[in-house]
């Protein structure tokens, strides 16, 4: 079973499939797929596969695909539960969701 301390992790954007991968030693671990507006990306489904669940690689998964979406410019639409609950724990990330549509997906308004 891979062990989060061991290995090297990787957040990629494949923009074929409009998903960012999550990449352990070389091995798909997991998925975060996105639909991109003219100013926001919705991040509509997010994965982990059950061989790298338990071990952290969600919280790098979305911190690397929320990072990445926030160097292109866009703003962040967690609409998926995971992605939803990452930016609700940090408020550092809140604010890169757009103010009209923190009262629609439940966060907090600061």
């Amino acid at each position: 079973m891979p062990s989060e301390s061991n290995g090297s992790v990787d957040v990629r954007r494949n923009t074929e499939l409009d998903r960012f991968e999550l990449y352990v030693d070389g091995d798909l671990a997991g998925v975060a797929a996105y639909q991109d507006t003219a100013n926001e990306r919705a991040f509509v489904h997010t994965e982990i596969y059950p061989r790298y669940e338990g071990l952290g690689y969600g919280r790098k998964l979305v911190q690397g695909a929320l990072d990445q979406t926030t160097v292109a410019g866009f703003g962040i639409l967690p609409m998926c539960p995971m992605v939803h609950h990452f930016v609700e724990s940090r408020p550092e990330y809140l604010t890169l969701v757009p103010q009209w549509s923190r009262e629609r997906l439940n966060l907090p308004q600061q």
